[in-house]
This record gives C-alpha cells, sequence and structure tokens, in this order.
C-alpha cells in the first residue's frame, strides 16, 4: 500500500476545501472568542475554560475547532465532553469526522506526516477504533457529530478571522505545523490562504504544538494562531493546556502567555491551567500501563513534550510581560 494512502496517514478526499470557501460572511461576530482546539475529551480542562470565560469582564464566544474528543473512551465520559461542548460553537476535527462514519480506511483520520512513527499512527489507529466502539452506543450524539461544520469564519473587531482544524485546505492539514512554516515555501503558502480566504486572522490547531506568528501581507498585518492542545501540555516541563483568545481587549495577564495586536485587536495564547493530578488519574483510569493511549500520551501528560515557547513565537509575537519575569527569575535562581 503507498505511503500516503495507510490509515492515519491519508487525507480523504471529503476532509479538502479550497481557501476560497472561507471567503464569505462571518457567522460568528464577537467581542472576546475563544478558539479551543484539542480538548482530548480532558473534562478538568473544560471546567478550567468556562472558569476563565466566566472571570472575563464581558460575554464570550466559545469555538471549540475540533478533536474534542480522544481519551474519554468511557460512555458516561464521551457523553459528558461532548454534551458540554455542543452546548457552544463547535466544528468537528479528524476525530468527530471519523467517529461519525464507520470507513476505517482512514484510521484516525490524522494525515500524519513522516515525522510521526508508524507506532504512534498505528496507537493512534487503534485508539480511534476504541473510542468509535463508544460512540456507536450513543448515537444521537454521534448524529451531531457528523453533522458538524469543518470551517467558521468569525469577526471580532472588524477583523475577519478564520477558524479551521488543520489549515484552510484540509481538516487534517499541516500547513500550520511549527515545521512547515520554519521555511519561505510554508509562508509562502500561509501567505496564499490569507489572500484567498480574505482573512487577517486564522485560528487553527491539529498539530498538537502550538505555534504563532505575524505575517506582513498586501493587505496588512495577518496572524496566525495554532493553539496546539488544550486539553495537554504544551511545553516542556508544564502541566497546562493553551487556547487562542481574539479580542477587542487585552488578556488578563494572569492566564496570557504570548500575543501581538493588529488594528485593534488582541490575540492571545492563553494558558488551561486544569488540575493535573486529577487529569492524569481520569487518563489513567481509562489508559492503563500497557494500552495504546498509555504508550503514546503518558510521558507528554506526565512531563509535558520536548518544545518549549521559543518555538512557538515567531515573527511578531510578544512574550507576555509577568511570564517574562517569572521566567527570568527562574533563570536567576538556577
Amino acid at each position: 500500500m503507498p505511503e500516503a494512502a495507510r490509515p492515519g496517514r491519508s487525507c480523504p478526499l471529503h476532509y479538502r476545501y479550497p481557501p476560497a470557501a472561507l471567503n464569505r460572511p462571518p457567522e460568528i461576530v464577537a467581542d472576546t472568542l475563544y478558539v479551543i482546539g484539542g480538548l482530548y475529551g480532558n473534562g478538568p480542562a473544560l471546567q478550567a475554560i468556562a472558569a476563565m470565560a466566566a472571570s472575563e469582564p464581558g460575554p464570550v464566544t466559545q469555538v471549540f475547532n475540533g478533536d474534542f474528543n480522544w481519551f474519554n473512551r468511557d460512555a458516561a465520559g464521551f457523553a459528558a465532553i461532548n454534551e458540554a461542548v455542543l452546548q457552544h460553537t463547535a466544528l468537528r476535527g479528524n476525530v468527530e469526522t471519523e467517529l461519525a462514519g464507520d470507513d476505517g480506511a482512514a484510521g484516525c483520520g490524522c494525515a500524519y506526516p513522516q515525522s510521526v512513527s508508524d507506532g504512534d499512527v498505528a496507537r493512534s489507529n487503534e485508539m480511534l477504533a476504541a473510542l468509535r466502539e463508544t460512540a456507536r452506543g450513543l448515537p444521537r450524539l454521534r448524529e451531531q457529530l457528523a453533522a458538524l461544520p469543518m470551517h467558521r469564519v468569525a469577526e471580532v473587531g472588524g477583523l475577519r478571522v478564520a477558524i479551521v482544524h488543520g489549515d484552510c485546505e484540509s481538516l487534517a492539514g499541516w500547513a500550520y505545523d511549527e515545521s512547515a512554516l520554519a521555511d519561505k515555501g510554508g509562508l509562502a503558502t500561509l501567505a496564499s490562504h490569507f489572500a484567498a480566504s480574505r482573512t487577517r486572522i486564522i485560528a487553527s490547531s491539529h498539530t498538537c504544538l502550538p505555534v504563532a506568528l505575524k505575517l506582513s501581507t498586501a493587505r496588512g498585518a495577518c496572524l496566525l494562531f495554532n493553539n496546539g492542545a488544550a486539553g495537554m501540555p504544551n511545553f516542556a516541563g508544564t502541566a497546562f493546556g493553551v487556547i487562542t483568545r481574539i479580542g477587542v481587549t487585552p488578556a488578563q495577564a494572569a492566564t496570557a502567555l504570548y500575543g501581538a495586536v493588529i488594528d485593534g485587536v488582541h490575540v492571545d495564547a492563553l494558558a488551561v491551567h486544569y488540575e493535573p493530578r486529577q487529569w492524569l488519574a481520569d487518563f489513567l483510569a481509562h489508559w492503563p500501563e500497557g494500552s495504546a493511549g498509555h504508550r503514546s500520551y503518558y510521558r507528554r501528560i506526565s512531563e509535558g513534550p520536548r518544545y518549549g515557547l521559543n518555538r512557538a513565537m515567531r515573527t511578531g509575537i510578544r512574550i507576555n510581560n509577568r511570564l517574562l519575569r517569572e521566567l527570568r527569575a527562574a533563570g536567576e535562581q538556577r
């Protein structure tokens, strides 16, 4: 079987769409928008995000841009996560798309690049199959997942925002992976996405690791924010998730990690400080030692990935001053 056709590495045709499909009137108009990608079934993170939204001075529109399911393989946990998420605006990620269908040809639907090992791909396919069995017992939720769109367009402070799971060409696209944005070709692709969609901000996830950058275009400065994962650690030695906040007012300093401002609109990566011990216990209850989930994710959940803030923050992105002071103080104590 050709590599590109293997389950977990293939990108089905029905996942694809042209960037110009996002050149349409916004479905969402908000002053403060949370884009929450990669919740991965983390209930404590969902509670933490609700508390963050409640602490904002004004109303918050929450958009879950896919893969809000993954570790929640028990029926009660699956129902609880989906019923809570579906009270808000949601997109389907590759996980939700594959859960709603019965064709196993795409495996987990992640369309993993070659940098991901065959072992990790096989385990992801195994995890998706287990989660699909859970979903089959909840047909109403499964139908709701199938009906979710693949992308949304929002407007914040007069700026158009594309909200996707993967990228502006595919539900499982990797164009906004940090490695893809490291060369001129990747940046040219991103520029073409801004031009075709006529958006100034793109919010994505899918790749599991965050990256943000400002890009100068003929239509002005544009921002890409990939939040990585709301429900898992994103940086080495940490135990918090990350979401993207887009607002007409600045983010609260207590949770802001890094960000940028264009035309008066503030875009920030926010830390999601869930209770890590509770989440680890929940994870181990459903993915014990020896399971596919444990072998692929235990180290990341307990220690964080081998990834630093310096790799997430690209051109035009500023670190939060409070966080910078904390990092400097920690360095001085070593």
